[in-house]
C-alpha cells in the first residue's frame, strides 16, 4: 500500500513540475511567430502591408523609369478596364494609393485578390463600397512590382 502511494506522490511530483517548467518553450513560440491582432487574426504585418506573396517591407526609392514604363504597359491591358488615376470607376481610383496603401500591399492586392477580401479588412471594406471583387490577373511578383513603380512615378 505505501508503494503505490508512494508512486502516487511521485507521478503527481513529476507532473507538477512538468507543467510548472512547460510554460518557456510558449513563450520561445509566441516570439518566434508574428504578432497578431485580436479583431482580425493577422499580424501587424499583414494589417499593414496585406496578405499574400509579399511577405516583406517593398521600398520604392529612386523610379526606374524602364521599370515603371513596363508597370504603364501592364496596368493598361491588366487594369484600366476598371480602375482610372483620378476617378472612381469599377475599382477604386488609383492615383494616390501609395499614400493611402504600402507598396507591398498594393502587390498583394494585385497578386491574392481573393485572400485579400475573405481575410484583409481594408479590402473587405472595398469590396462593400465597390460590390465587385477584384479578378485574379495571374501576374508575377516582378509585374506586380513594376505597377506599383508606375504608380508611384509621374508618368502616370
Amino acid at each position: 500500500m505505501k508503494t503505490i502511494q508512494l508512486l502516487f506522490a511521485t507521478m503527481i511530483a513529476v507532473s507538477v513540475l512538468v507543467i510548472g517548467c512547460g510554460g518557456n518553450g510558449g513563450d520561445a513560440a509566441s516570439k518566434s511567430s508574428p504578432k497578431t491582432t485580436s479583431e482580425s487574426g493577422l499580424s501587424e504585418f499583414e494589417i499593414k502591408n496585406g496578405i499574400g506573396p509579399v511577405t516583406e517591407e517593398i521600398v520604392i526609392g529612386e523610379i526606374d523609369a524602364e521599370i515603371a514604363q513596363k508597370g504603364a504597359e501592364v496596368f493598361e491591358l491588366k487594369c484600366s478596364a476598371c480602375h482610372k488615376m483620378n476617378e472612381r470607376y469599377v475599382g477604386p481610383a488609383l492615383g494616390d494609393i501609395l499614400e493611402l496603401r504600402t507598396p507591398a500591399y498594393v502587390m498583394n492586392m494585385i497578386l491574392n485578390p481573393d485572400g485579400m477580401v475573405k481575410k484583409h479588412p481594408e479590402a473587405k471594406k472595398k469590396l462593400q463600397e465597390f460590390m465587385t471583387p477584384m479578378p485574379n490577373q495571374n501576374l508575377s511578383q516582378d509585374e506586380a512590382r513594376a505597377i506599383a513603380e508606375y504608380l508611384a512615378s509621374d508618368i502616370k
